[in-house]
C-alpha cells in the first residue's frame, strides 16, 4: 500500500519562513562582504555622516583616490591646511578614524568667503576626531613633531596672492612651510593638490589666475628642504588650457589638477 505525506498549512509556513530566512542571510552576507572589500578610502567616502552636497564634489575630486596615493591612513594625525567649509577635513576624518585626528585650520579671510560653514559642520561633536584651528596668515603656531601629515588642497598658490581688502595678507613662504616642517614628524607627509598654470609661468599667477606651474611647486617644496615623493595625474583634464582663471564659466570645478606627495626631512 503506498503511503501519500500530507504537508499541513503549519509545515508550509515553517518552510517558506525558512527559505526566507536563508534568503536574507544570504542578502546580509552578501553586504556584508561587499563592505568588508572597501577599501578604507573608499568606505571614508561612503560615510553616511557626510552631508548630500558633499557628495555632489566627489566625481571630480576623487578624493578616494587621492587620499590612497597620498598615504593618509587610519590613526594619523592630519592638518587640513586653509580648509575652508572643512570638506576634505570630513573625509580625512574617516579614513584617520577614532584612533587618528584631524586639525581644520581656517582663518578670518576664509570664514568671511564661507560663513559658519566650518563650525557647522565639526561643531558640537558632529565629527568627534576633529578640531577646528584658527590662524592668520604669518602667526600659525604648530606643536613641534606631532603631525603625520599636512594637506594643503586647492591652496598652495595662495602663497602668492594678496587681498589686503578681503583681509588676505601676503604669506610669508619660507617661513610657512618651515612651521609645517617643525610640525610634522621626520618623514610626514605634505600632500598638495592644485590648478595647473602653464609650465614657465611666475608665481604671480596664483594670484591672478588661482593656478601655480607644478615645477615652480616642486623647487619651492624642495628649497624647503622637503623630498619630491612622487605625483599623480589622477585629477588631469587635458581639455583645460591652463589660461583661465579657475572660477571662469565652463571651467570652474573641471580645472587641470595636479597632485603631489612630499616628505619631511629627517
Amino acid at each position: 500500500m503506498n503511503k501519500t505525506t500530507l504537508f499541513s498549512p503549519l509545515s508550509t509556513v515553517l518552510t517558506l519562513a525558512l527559505i526566507s530566512g536563508c534568503g536574507e542571510q544570504a542578502a546580509t552576507a552578501e553586504v556584508e562582504s561587499a563592505a568588508a572589500e572597501m577599501s578604507v578610502y573608499e568606505a571614508a567616502v561612503a560615510n553616511e555622516l557626510r552631508p548630500d552636497a558633499d557628495r555632489t564634489r566627489d566625481a571630480g575630486r576623487k578624493p578616494a583616490e587621492v587620499l590612497e596615493f597620498v598615504g593618509i591612513k587610519p590613526g594619523m594625525a592630519v592638518l587640513d591646511m586653509y580648509s575652508g567649509g572643512g570638506w576634505y577635513a570630513e573625509v580625512i576624518a574617516h579614513v584617520v578614524g577614532d584612533s587618528g585626528h584631524v586639525i581644520a585650520h581656517s582663518n578670518e579671510a576664509y570664514k568671511n568667503f564661507v560663513g559658519d560653514a566650518l563650525e557647522e559642520r565639526f561643531g558640537g561633536g558632529r565629527v568627534p576626531n576633529t578640531e577646528i584651528l584658527m590662524a592668520e596668515n604669518n602667526h600659525l603656531l604648530l606643536e613641534e613633531n606631532t603631525l603625520d601629515a599636512v594637506m594643503l588642497a586647492l591652496s598652495f598658490h595662495d602663497l602668492y596672492h594678496v587681498d589686503a581688502d578681503g583681509g588676505w595678507e601676503l604669506v610669508d613662504g619660507p617661513a610657512f612651510l618651515a612651521e609645517l616642517s617643525k610640525g610634522l614628524k621626520p618623514g610626514g607627509i605634505v600632500a598638495i593638490v592644485d590648478h595647473s598654470a602653464a609650465a614657465g609661468s611666475p608665481p604671480e599667477t596664483g594670484d591672478s589666475l588661482h593656478r601655480i606651474d607644478p615645477a615652480l611647486v616642486v623647487a619651492t617644496m624642495e628649497a624647503a628642504g622637503f623630498t619630491s615623493d612622487g605625483s599623480s595625474d589622477i585629477l588631469a583634464n587635458p581639455d583645460d588650457d591652463l589660461s583661465q582663471t579657475v572660477f571662469a564659466d565652463g571651467i570652474r570645478g573641471k580645472t587641470d589638477r595636479f597632485v603631489m606627495r612630499f616628505r619631511n626631512p629627517g
